[in-house]
């Protein structure tokens, strides 16, 4: 029988309640954390605005509160959402002390945007990019106050969405179209956003201050934030029509994806990267044969290592995917295609996920320093004063590894787009955190910290499994990155302790 979760309302006696604990109760109907912060008693909402982690699973940090699911965290004080992926508040309650007992009262106002004046700040931004780190940017700067314009130019046709879940519950049709869109239509033009969609930007003044787009319009900006993100790597393969292939990249990517599922009966997957395999499980979900073809000899090699590769093959061999690896697909012909090794595939189509590249053309012809992707200092900004780089785009300086990296992950990109604005307004704040990605496979999900692009070995504790492990990337003794099954906590743990 579960037991019964105390009514705050009525009271909670400070020796239940020790330094750091995480109390979860009620308050009405609404389920409430309180925490106790040396002679502070807080009391804020039990679950995160992202995906609905139980946040009293969480990690306390100061005055911070960590979600286990994807790392998102609140401020105690304010429930304000400090680091994405969560982009909305949690509620706060006005917390009453009496004698040893502290009563938890009535749901507070959300905390106003601090007011700025507009001496000093920028006389407009411009986002070139409306994927994560473009919105998260948009995003910051009216949170923190910013009174002036904001252009968001974004070469898709649909407002900045939830990417992460197009090859996860979207694809496997779980999610409907609607939780795809990260904000509602109204968001932007309350905030006074300005969101251009189908909106390329052709050229870039860096010393004129000035973005030309394709179609001839132009716009002057005081700071800028280049915020491109990645394209798929396109493949050729003889004989293969556009209709017999598919990427996933955008929404409407996804959306022609589920149109063909809806047919298919065997589909090949061309890539055993994480993208490759969630878009395998996710064809399983609806009941689609999968065949998935790549060169490596186990998938996911380079960033997990033999013997956790090894565990997610067979996790997706045990729900029927069918490996070829060690091999490419030579051509096409008609249903068939024939692999490398000479077998043959029937298939309904093929979907291509063997990668992506940086799109930094546009950084490049501007004359800005590029090294595989755009170079940015610990502020993010590039070798041009006040424009900015962030996302899959942003090769910047790693205080943890000590060498200047590039990553392709989703809450990568939303907090340096963060950290981008929050410097377009004088904040100095240099980006320091630990990278994360979480990746989902049927009912397995592995939580990734930290960067780890060659190790000397890696440590093993706990069993893959039983799905309840922690492995550990070594180089030189140091651990460069972490990754879990089943252990949520010791990832937050394991993203603070990186922090320094």
């Amino acid at each position: 029988m579960t037991a019964t979760r105390p009514d705050f309302r009525n009271g909670v006696a400070l020796d239940d309640l020790p330094e750091g604990s995480l109390l979860t109760g009620t308050v009405g109907g609404d389920e409430v954390i309180l925490v106790r912060r040396g002679e502070a008693v807080f009391a804020v909402g039990a679950y995160c605005t992202h995906y609905h982690g139980s946040l009293g699973e969480g990690l306390l940090v100061g005055d911070t509160l960590r979600c286990p699911l994807h790392h998102a965290c609140f401020s105690l004080r304010t429930g304000q959402a400090l680091r994405a992926p969560a982009l909305d508040p949690i509620d706060c309650w006005r917390v009453e002390r009496l004698g040893n007992k502290v009563f938890v009262r009535e749901r507070l106002p959300a905390a106003p945007a601090p007011s700025r004046p507009a001496s000093g700040l920028p006389a407009s931004v411009v986002i070139v990019g409306g994927g994560a780190a473009g919105l998260a940017a948009a995003d910051t700067l009216r949170k923190e106050g910013y009174p002036g314009p904001v252009k968001l130019i974004s070469a898709d046709d649909f407002p900045p969405c939830d990417r992460p879940n197009l090859s996860k519950d979207y694809l496997a049709g779980t999610a409907p179209d609607e939780w795809i869109p990260l904000r509602a239509d109204s968001y932007y033009s309350d905030r006074q956003i300005e969101l251009l969609l189908e909106a390329r930007v052709s050229s870039l003044d860096p010393g004129g201050r000035r973005v030309r787009l394709d179609d001839g319009r132009e716009f002057e900006f005081g700071a800028l934030l280049l915020a491109t993100g990645a394209d798929p790597v396109r493949l050729e393969i003889p004989g293969a029509t556009a209709a017999q292939t598919g990427y996933l990249r955008s929404f409407a990517d996804a959306r022609a994806l589920v149109a063909r599922a809806k047919d298919a009966r065997r589909v090949i997957v061309v890539g055993a990267s994480f993208i490759g395999l969630e878009v395998a499980a996710s064809l399983r979900e609806r009941g689609i044969e999968v065949h998935v073809v790549g060169p490596e000899s186990v998938p996911m090699l380079r960033v997990l290592g033999e013997e956790a590769g090894r565990f997610v093959q067979g996790l997706h061999e045990s729900h029927g995917v069918v490996f070829h690896l060690g091999a490419t697909v030579s051509k096409v012909d008609g249903r068939q295609a024939v692999l490398s090794n000479g077998t043959v595939v029937d298939s309904d189509f093929l979907v291509l996920g063997v990668g992506v590249r940086p799109s930094i053309s546009l950084a490049a012809a501007a004359g800005l320093a590029t090294d595989r992707g755009v170079s940015v200092n610990e502020y993010l900004e590039t070798s041009s004063p006040g424009i900015y780089a962030a996302g899959d785009i942003a090769r910047w300086p790693d205080p943890h590894t000590g060498e200047r990296v590039r990553v392709e992950h989703w809450v990568v990109a939303e907090r340096q787009g963060q950290v981008a604005a929050r410097n377009m307004l004088g904040a100095r704040e240099k980006f320091t955190a630990a990278p994360f990605f979480w990746s989902q496979h049927y009912d397995v999900t592995i939580n990734y910290v930290g960067h780890a692009e060659q190790w000397d070995s890696i440590q093993l504790e706990g069993s893959l499994a039983a799905h309840d492990c922690e492995l550990r990337y070594l180089r030189a003794g140091r651990s460069l990155a972490v990754a879990t099954i089943g252990r949520d906590l010791r990832s937050l743990q394991a993203e603070r302790s990186m922090e320094g």
